[in-house]
């Protein structure tokens, strides 16, 4: 459980640096880095799935 964990603290700081270098240009996010973001997201919500799945086993 905790390579999950750190896993998932991985995906969620690259998905908050991808974030954050979009927030800050002054333009669209290019469709890769939309991409990266949607695919993180997509990403975090399984693991975050895993570990409920282990805390209710």
């Amino acid at each position: 459980m905790d390579d999950y964990q750190a896993l998932l603290d991985r995906m969620k700081t690259a998905q908050r640096e991808l974030l954050t270098a979009a927030a800050k240009a002054n333009t669209l996010p290019s469709d890769g880095a939309l991409r990266k973001i949607a695919d993180l997201e997509v990403a975090i919500g399984a693991v975050e799935h895993l570990l409920d799945e282990d805390d209710e086993a």
